[in-house]
């Protein structure tokens, strides 16, 4: 890991700190989830995770901590691999499979922040069915974030693909 890519996933939880505290006043639409799955695709599993770590403290901070972070980070970290790994398998994904896959992780987010409930209150299946509309607005902000954040980012990171055999690690 070298300057140049610790700088560019500096920048990129600064973008999705900025984004999940922009639209904080839209319940559960956020465009972390999309710039940790673009990030892991084009830059790999590892740097999801680091993204997905550094943005839940970072905007928790502004935010509001609390037993949910613990789920937060282990949902968008899971979500990262396995974006990252799609990125290592395929040569290009396609991004029809991006959307889908964003969709789906708005569902899975919401099915693992649920669990923090299940911890405290031993109920699970009311707490979650509850979240489904909840879970739905952020499935479709993900879809809606992918596609205006993808050119952006791909360009991005196209461009630190090029550059970063110039750099000595």
């Amino acid at each position: 890991m070298n300057t140049y890519k610790l700088t560019l996933l500096a920048l990129l939880a600064t973008l999705a700190v900025v984004g999940r505290y922009a639209f904080q006043f839209i319940p559960n639409v956020q465009p972390v989830t999309a710039i940790i799955i673009l990030t892991g695709i084009f830059l790999g599993p590892m740097s999801a995770v680091i993204l997905g770590i550094l943005t839940v403290f970072l905007s928790n901070m502004l935010l509001g901590m609390g037993i949910w972070t613990v789920w937060q980070i282990i949902s968008w970290c899971i979500i990262g691999l396995i974006a990252g790994i799609m990125g290592i398998t395929w040569k290009r994904v396609p991004f029809i499979f991006i959307i889908i896959f964003s969709v789906v992780s708005g569902y899975f987010y919401g099915f693992i922040i649920s669990l923090t409930t299940y911890q405290v209150t031993g109920y699970f299946w009311p707490y979650y069915l509850a979240g489904l509309p909840f879970d739905t607005a952020h499935a479709i902000g993900n879809a809606v974030f992918i596609t205006l954040l993808y050119p952006l980012l791909h360009a991005l990171l196209q461009r630190y693909a090029k550059n970063r055999f110039r750099i000595k690690d």
